[in-house]
């Protein structure tokens, strides 16, 4: 049976609705939790300058690095379990960090960017490059109705949705540009 906080035991209200502590992300708390190594972009989002933008160029780098090696079946696999796992993995480190949607998180950015560059490619380096910025563009500035779902989403699906729409954004700029050349 619970105490009752009204006669004295129990913790005080005061107590339950205490403010979350906030943490700065590190490489020492990087590497406090697996699921924080994921979440900060292997070390990409402890830039101390625009970490979304590195985590971002992070994604670009390992799918040159992945690319020759997977398919675009195992891609799309990729792409789902990060996804789903991301929802996790992002939210756990955020409540770590004591805030909403922490900047150094950008297994986001990376998933996300990981779904432009599979519909993009085989494209030129020029073609890859668009894309980052068209991309950076859309997470950054975040237009409705992406910042609708930044703002209302929350949690680690909110973390997590509102770069998949800014790659949807993205990938219909880009279909767009394509059709008019």
């Amino acid at each position: 049976m619970q105490p009752d906080p009204s006669l004295g035991g129990g913790a005080p209200p005061a107590a339950v609705d205490a403010p979350r502590v906030k943490r700065r992300a590190s490489a020492r708390f990087m590497l406090s939790h697996p699921l924080h190594w994921f979440s900060l972009g292997f070390g990409s989002g402890l830039s101390p300058i625009m970490p979304g933008t590195v985590g971002t160029l992070f994604a670009w780098a390992s799918f040159a690095a992945l690319n020759g090696r997977l398919t675009v079946i195992e891609w799309a696999a990729l792409i789902v379990v990060g996804f789903i796992a991301g929802i996790y993995m992002t939210g756990f480190t955020a409540r770590k960090l004591g805030t909403d949607d922490p900047s150094p998180v950008v297994w986001d950015e990376i998933v996300a960017f990981w779904l432009v560059l599979v519909f993009v490619t085989p494209e030129t380096f020029a073609g890859q490059l668009g894309a980052f910025v068209v991309f950076r563009f859309f997470d950054m500035v975040k237009p409705p109705p992406i910042r609708y779902f930044d703002r209302r989403v929350k949690g680690g699906f909110g973390i997590m949705l509102d770069d998949l729409v800014a790659a949807f954004f993205s990938l219909l700029v880009i279909a767009l540009w394509r059709m008019t050349i």
